[in-house]
């Protein structure tokens, strides 16, 4: 029997972001995401006795992750966005109706998902993998579809690595892997464009989006969205689709928002906003957060999380801004 291995927590939290990004990419939850590697570390802690060093210490832990979200995803349903339940609404229908049933894909902050060095190369591609598209079309997978696809195709790991992490045949890996990918191509989620760092041609049309909404310019902001640009507004199971219902909507319903503050952030990949509206006491008080989707230098998706209790502490953003 080989000597037990010596591990130090310092040890096993360098291995917490990447594992964030997993387990964000298998449960599209941030909250669930970050449960569940604590719940890996834990586990880890307690099993140190047992590793004895004859695998890494990365593959150790993937296998305890990967354990926790099957075990999360076979007690559960799987994240959707309003675009995943059903086709846009026309404005002259459109109701905010909260699907309580539903378990919503959230956003989460790129810094707690992403590398902060590294190959520019694998940098992007990570980038992408965590994109509120990517996401969700991974939701489409069987569980451990989704993890065989992740590890291989986005991490990087060699058929033989995941068959022994998953406790299966290459043949069983290599079969998974292509029922994976069939099944993305099919959700084919729509490309954006890289954003990280932003271009000067991406810069101006954030500033030109920001100057649009805050001005409630619908001409201005119109002439930076696509055709077919998308806006939803999770926990509401409502989307809109194109110009005309989009204004429609911020022209009615929406008009509240007339007035607001847009303060940058980045989430998912993207860039992103946080949306104070006016206060009637005075400043301006949270509203949602805003998730954009760049596309050929127009802006292609507006996803506006309205759960700002949630969001707003975990981006770290201000509580109110002043008037």
């Amino acid at each position: 029997m080989g000597e037990t291995a010596v591990v130090t927590t310092d040890e096993l939290d360098k291995y917490r972001r990447e594992l964030t990004g997993y387990c964000y990419r298998m449960l599209g939850s941030s909250f669930e995401a970050e449960d569940a590697v604590q719940d890996t570390m834990v586990r880890a802690w307690k099993a140190l006795d047992s590793f004895e060093g004859r695998s890494s210490l990365r593959s150790w832990l993937y296998r305890i992750a990967t354990n926790v979200c099957l075990d999360a995803l076979n007690a559960g349903n799987r994240r959707a966005r309003p675009m995943d339940l059903s086709g846009p609404t026309p404005v002259a229908q459109a109701q905010l109706v909260k699907q309580p049933e539903i378990t919503w894909l959230e956003p989460i902050p790129d810094g707690r998902v992403l590398p902060t060095a590294g190959d520019p190369a694998e940098a992007a591609l990570h980038r992408e993998t965590v994109r509120l598209a990517f996401v969700a079309a991974l939701q489409h997978l069987a569980p451990k579809q989704r993890a065989v696809l992740i590890l291989r195709e986005v991490l990087a790991w060699k058929a033989a690595e995941v068959a022994e992490l998953l406790d299966t045949s290459v043949a069983s890996v290599n079969s998974a892997l292509q029922r994976a990918r069939a099944t993305i191509a099919e959700q084919a989620p729509a490309e954006s464009d890289a954003a990280n760092p932003l271009d000067e041609e991406q810069q101006a049309l954030l500033e030109r989006y920001v100057a649009a909404f805050e001005g409630y310019d619908m001409q201005a902001l119109t002439a930076l969205l696509h055709e077919d640009a998308t806006m939803s507004m999770p926990p509401f199971d409502l989307w809109l689709q194109g110009h005309d219902d989009i204004v429609g909507w911020m022209l009615g319903v929406g008009d509240v928002c007339r007035g607001s503050k847009l303060v940058p952030t980045v989430a998912n990949g993207s860039p992103a906003f946080a949306h104070y509206h006016p206060d009637p006491e005075g400043g301006y008080s949270p509203w949602a957060l805003i998730v954009l989707e760049l596309r050929d230098g127009k802006v292609a998706g507006m996803d506006f999380f309205l759960d700002t209790p949630r969001w707003f502490p975990l981006f770290d953003l201000p509580e109110r801004l002043d008037a």
